[in-house]
């Protein structure tokens, strides 16, 4: 049986294991961490909604559950020409038929970025924003900035629906606590209209929840620095801040660029339509990893890296059998999310054709906490995956 190798433990990885697992593929999946996490429900944590251990599923549950082969290891280098893979212990992984890349993104560097934290970044920040937040709360008052950056190399990396999130979540519990008018929300972003991307339906009902969040707002700005007690801008002026939660745009990952990968400017791998690395045999790039061709609104998203994985595995069985047809990612682009705001929600799409957000009080909120238990449960084989998820 043909062996794979899979570098990465995110949503792309698991789900390519997963597929390829099913179909008795030999798999060897290679995570610098014990867990899956899942961000998009990490955004409770920081409020005390959800434990830590939610947003978590073990590595190894997922191996007992699907069969494949674990190794709990970084990677350090990526020889694609010689087909060998280095790992951070010194190991060498050699003698695979298919390699998958999907570790993730870099982070763009900011200057001072050590003083902020983000929702985004290791999970374990999710715990350093928490007690951030509780630290303010025993105070009894303080200034709370949310923001993200944007790559000019590539606009699919910008992570900011989870800034948004976090923003209002902690809006719903400080009134929650009748603590609301003690502190003082701020959004920044250095792009004039954060949230465009969505469509002019959505980012009308997206200044509609700032409002009602009362959050003070600085776009348009490009950031100069982050220091202890805020954020300065290139125009000299300034955002004070008691904490500040940042979202870096993502890059290409440190070991991609270092290695034989075809990248883009931003250092992501160039793939075609069925996710193949252009310009070698039997080497895929799925999730954060890969550079998106589509239009300028598209996004790199959990739901996007699913369907890469599939039809990466789909791709590699239909290559392998001496098939013909492929399938691709493109028509599959569109931006699908339950943006939470802790007392509810609304269902954000777009596509080439439409844009919209369905305002879902109340019952949004449950929605999204359903999902993260979908998430899990269907990972784990507990619960039969549903079309389209």
């Amino acid at each position: 049986m043909k062996k794979i190798l899979i570098l990465g433990g995110g949503f792309a990885g698991i789900d390519t294991a997963i597929y390829l697992r099913k179909s008795g593929y030999e798999v060897t999946l290679v995570s610098d961490r014990e867990f899956f996490y899942i961000y998009p429900t990490s955004i409770w944590i920081p409020t005390g909604k959800s434990a830590f251990e939610k947003s978590c599923i073990d590595l190894k549950a997922l191996q007992k559950a699907h069969g494949f082969e674990l190794v709990i290891d970084g990677v350090s280098a990526i020889a694609a020409q010689s087909k060998e893979v280095t790992l951070l212990s010194g190991r060498v992984m050699r003698g695979y038929d298919s390699l998958v890349i999907s570790m993730g993104a870099g982070k763009m560097k900011h200057t001072g970025i050590e003083n902020t934290l983000s929702i985004s970044g290791a999970p374990e920040d999710s715990l350093l924003i928490r007690s951030r937040i509780e630290a303010l709360l025993e105070k009894g008052s303080g200034k709370i900035a949310f923001g993200f950056g944007g790559n000019p190399h590539d606009t699919s990396a910008v992570r900011g629906g989870p800034a948004f999130e976090l923003l209002f979540n902690v809006d719903a519990m400080l009134r929650q606590k009748k603590i609301r008018d003690k502190f003082e929300l701020i959004m920044f972003a250095p792009m004039p209209k954060p949230g465009a991307r969505l469509g002019e339906k959505s980012l009308a009902m997206m200044e509609k929840m700032f409002t009602r969040a009362d959050a003070r707002k600085s776009f348009g700005k490009k950031i100069r620095s982050f220091e202890a007690d805020g954020i300065t801008f290139e125009d000299e002026s300034r955002v004070e801040s008691d904490f500040t939660m940042f979202i870096p745009a993502g890059n290409g990952h440190e070991v991609i660029i270092a290695s034989d990968l075809p990248q883009n400017e931003a250092g992501f791998v160039k793939i075609n339509d069925f996710c193949e690395v252009q310009g070698f045999e039997d080497v895929y790039a799925v999730g954060d990893s890969a550079a998106l061709e589509g239009p300028e609104w598209c996004a790199k998203q959990g739901h996007l890296a699913e369907v890469m994985a599939k039809n990466t595995a789909f791709n590699i069985i239909a290559k392998h059998k001496g098939l013909t047809e492929r399938k691709g990612y493109a028509e599959h682009l569109n931006i699908l999310c339950i943006m939470d705001s802790g007392d509810g929600a609304g269902f954000v799409y777009r596509d080439d054709k439409t844009a919209f957000i369905i305002p879902l009080p109340i019952v949004g909120h449950w929605l999204k906490r359903l999902w993260g238990e979908y998430c899990r449960l269907s990972k784990l084989g507990k619960f039969p995956r549903l079309p389209g998820m």
